[in-house]
């Protein structure tokens, strides 16, 4: 996510020749250019994200002296908007990271550029790419980006507060197809302690108050979710819509199970038992010291477990005054080398790099059968994250039903009929 967005992303600077590059490090190509560059590179990553690249274009630029490499870094609940102003003063970066919600914006106001030769280029290996990675990035048969984390949603758990609780793990209810929608709400229940300072709530959906998109996954393990697949229609307005929201209304405001709206309760703080995020919120997990924790499937409801599918790749803009160098730049970063670097935290959509040690055997990481229940045993069930040219004005209007719930202004019922108003125009809007 969610759930990493968003939303959103190896050839050698010096290696292009009759469009064709080299990804090997140690050589450069007959025929390139001592002429300084500098490059333009925008993320919204935190900080240990933002050093794991500095280090990778660090070993890039070791071997094109003449290539400079400027990183920044954007909030992501700012990101979409701040590129769309850079694209509206002709501000482009170089390239950039981009989330699965923002790719449709980007390619329907055509500022990406190709990046379609990528697959002639055979030290690249396009084929080690997981096929299903691309479908985001492709439009009218060409390509517009490189994916470089696929992260499904799942549950991050306190080992040591359902142990004391005397409750069985969700890993262990899970391979008994019993961790149920039911079960999960049960749990948190059972879960929460305490008041005021002393609280412990049993779950919590919301990395920050604006991330409802995972609760989905359980509209969507009933069959049902809250826009029709190819985004023309809000179908939230139905009785798993609804359910979704009287969960969440059951758990904040009866069960006390849920942190209320505004409440900064993080699971870092052990007063979380269950946590839902994309998996790339590992890198923040790996520093808890004061408890046990793993992860687990996302609950399951009639139609299974159904994770949501968070996908960011590297992109390039087309108004880049270095397209060629920033078109190698991300080849570099998205070669398997950069992928397997980047997999300390992010899911690798390299078949290489997934089953690999050096994705699965990173220090701190959960045990590898979690892993693999989790996470790749699930990355097949997963839907992609929404995205749609008018995401930004879309997710808005939702976030006002949820304030409304937040607030007990309305009730669900009433609620999803407000959002389905004020979303089923913008769906149908043009950018």
């Amino acid at each position: 996510m969610k759930k990493l967005t968003l939303i959103a992303l190896t050839c050698l600077v010096t290696a292009v020749s009759a469009g064709c590059g080299n990804t090997n490090s140690d050589s450069k190509t007959a025929g390139s250019s001592d002429k300084p560059v500098e490059l333009k590179f925008v993320t919204w990553g935190n900080q240990a994200h933002m050093d794991l690249l500095k280090t990778l274009t660090d070993k890039y630029t070791a071997q094109h002296p003449n290539v400079k490499v400027n990183l920044e870094s954007i909030p992501f609940a700012d990101y979409q908007q701040k590129i769309s102003v850079l694209a509206a003063g002709r501000e482009l970066p170089d390239l950039a990271w981009a989330a699965e919600r923002m790719v449709p914006q980007f390619m329907a106001n055509g500022i990406l550029e190709d990046v379609s030769d990528f697959k002639n280029d055979k030290t690249f290996n396009m084929d080690d790419l997981i096929p299903s990675t691309l479908d985001l990035f492709r439009k009218d048969g060409k390509l517009y980006g490189i994916p470089f984390s696929t992260p499904p949603s799942v549950m991050f758990y306190n080992q040591d507060l359902f142990a004391k609780a005397g409750l069985q793990s969700p890993n262990e209810l899970a391979k008994q197809g019993k961790w149920t929608w039911e079960e999960f709400m049960k749990s948190a229940k059972a879960l929460s302690s305490g008041s005021g300072a002393n609280k412990v709530y049993g779950a919590n959906f919301f990395r920050d108050w604006k991330t409802w998109i995972l609760l989905s996954s359980y509209s969507w393990s009933q069959g049902s979710g809250p826009f029709n697949k190819d985004m023309t229609e809000f179908t939230w307005n139905d009785k798993y819509g609804v359910d979704t929201l009287k969960m969440l209304q059951t758990m904040m405001f009866t069960d006390g199970s849920h942190p209320k709206a505004g409440e900064q309760v993080s699971f870092e703080t052990g007063k979380i038992a269950m946590f839902f995020d994309v998996y790339s919120y590992v890198s923040k997990a790996r520093t808890i010291k004061d408890f046990k924790w793993s992860i687990a499937p996302m609950p399951s409801g009639p139609k299974g477990s159904v994770p949501m599918l968070g996908q960011a790749g590297y992109v390039v803009f087309k108004e880049s005054k270095h397209p060629k160098e920033a078109k190698d730049l991300m080849k570099f970063l998205a070669s398997q080398e950069g992928v397997q670097a980047t997999s300390t935290y992010f899911v690798p959509p390299r078949k290489s790099v997934l089953n690999s040690d050096a994705f699965l055997n990173q220090p701190g990481n959960p045990d590898v059968a979690a892993i693999k229940q989790s996470v790749i045993d699930e990355m097949p069930k997963a839907r992609m994250q929404p995205g749609h040219v008018q995401w930004q004005k879309i997710d808005t209007e939702i976030l006002a039903g949820f304030d409304q719930l937040f607030g007990q202004a309305a009730q669900p019922e009433q609620i999803v009929k407000n959002m389905e108003q004020k979303v089923t125009p913008l769906l149908k809007a043009k950018p």
